[in-house]
């Protein structure tokens, strides 16, 4: 299976981002994110246990830093030219602007994004 990032579809788009997912991609999903510095994902995970993602991500990143803050309190940062893995039971904060692919088990990715949607609709 092949897939350009250009041709994944668009889930989200506003100034300064664009949130791109295709599942269906083996069991994974695979997301192209292009996402400004201060996005913080801490907000959308209220809800989950421990108020985190518990889906895992492997990826690699093409532009900007992001860090994954896990819920033992440990910090990891990931930069241009990384390729990652961030375990269940994290969140993120966007460092400087930031382009990324990643690939998570879509299942798991599923749930976590129900529960972020949930918290974008209250937040209007």
């Amino acid at each position: 299976m092949k897939l350009k990032k250009e041709d994944i579809p668009v889930v989200m788009q506003a100034p300064g981002m664009i949130m791109r997912s295709q599942s269906n991609f083996g069991e994974m999903t695979v997301v192209y994110h292009q996402l400004p510095k201060g996005t913080d994902f801490t907000p959308l995970l209220k809800g989950l246990d421990n108020d985190s993602c518990h889906c895992p991500h492997w990826g690699y990143v093409f532009e900007g830093v992001f860090r994954f803050i896990y819920d033992d309190g440990s910090e990891e940062s990931f930069g241009a030219g990384d390729v990652f893995y961030a375990p269940a039971g994290h969140t993120a904060i966007v460092d400087e602007d930031l382009k990324f692919i990643d690939f998570s088990p879509t299942h798991e990715l599923n749930e976590v994004m129900t529960n972020v949607a949930e918290r974008m609709a209250e937040m209007g």
